[in-house]
């Protein structure tokens, strides 16, 4: 049943991403400003949310990657993955977008 429940979040959350993708990419001004009115405030908050979880404990470990046997220093991929698409991302150039990836596929591990 977890694996089900799983699958139907993934597909959704990726649904989600890539709508939003296609608004950005076509809605005319007045739907996109619309979308950035109300999609926004959600996106900054769901990345305040899963960085917050993602924060250093007092031993400086991600108490999120971490395992008892194996604690993941901090900053993690999570935290590193937030710098490079929110701060150092918007200095580059846009690369081309890409859409969600085929059911089967798992995104790749981001080496730091």
């Amino acid at each position: 049943m977890d694996e089900i429940l799983g699958q139907v979040l993934r597909r959704a959350v990726w649904e989600r991403l890539d709508l939003l993708s296609e608004l950005a990419d076509r809605a005319d001004a007045p739907s996109l400003l619309s979308v950035a009115r109300s999609e926004l405030p959600r996106l900054t908050e769901g990345w305040r949310t899963l960085l917050a979880a993602h924060d250093a404990d007092d031993k400086g470990n991600c108490p999120e990657c971490s395992s008892r046997w194996r604690p993941q220093k901090a900053p993690c991929s999570v935290w590193r993955s937030a710098y490079e698409h929110l701060v150092s991302g918007g200095l580059a150039p846009r690369p081309a977008r890409h859409l969600r990836p085929a059911p089967d596929a798992r995104p790749a591990a981001q080496v730091p």
